[in-house]
């Protein structure tokens, strides 16, 4: 079996922090986390299509996903990489492109982050 994907980039600037990183003794290397600090959140987003003349056409598809990650990011409180990640593929893709397979990356600065792949069909 041939799985096909798009993929789009894009990048947005958001606050967030990590409250355990305060208290918790295992974290005390990183306890600046616990407070709220800035990143420049990277997002790679590949998308399965099922055919390759525009099933999803990538420009309109990377607009989309700036218009909704526009609206969570200044929400982002605690979230995680992960999180964020599991919140766009969640409230979003997987609702307006169901029974997809879906691969999410989410990085800080685009120097640490997280690849998160999604198949409803495995869930």
């Amino acid at each position: 079996m041939i799985n096909s994907f798009i993929w789009v980039t894009f990048q947005r600037e958001g606050i967030h922090c990590y409250p355990a990183a305060l208290t918790d003794p295992k974290l005390q290397s990183v306890s600046f986390l616990g407070y709220p600090h800035r990143h420049i959140f990277h997002f790679r987003v590949e998308l399965e299509v099922f055919h390759d003349d525009r099933d999803v056409e990538f420009i309109m598809f990377k607009r989309e996903l700036e218009q909704y990650i526009d609206g969570m990011m200044g929400f982002l409180n605690n979230k995680s990489c992960e999180m964020i990640a599991n919140d766009l593929y969640n409230l979003y893709i997987k609702v307006k492109y169901p029974n997809r397979i879906c691969v999410i990356e989410v990085s800080e600065d685009n120097e640490n982050g997280c690849r998160i792949y999604f198949n409803e069909e495995s869930e």
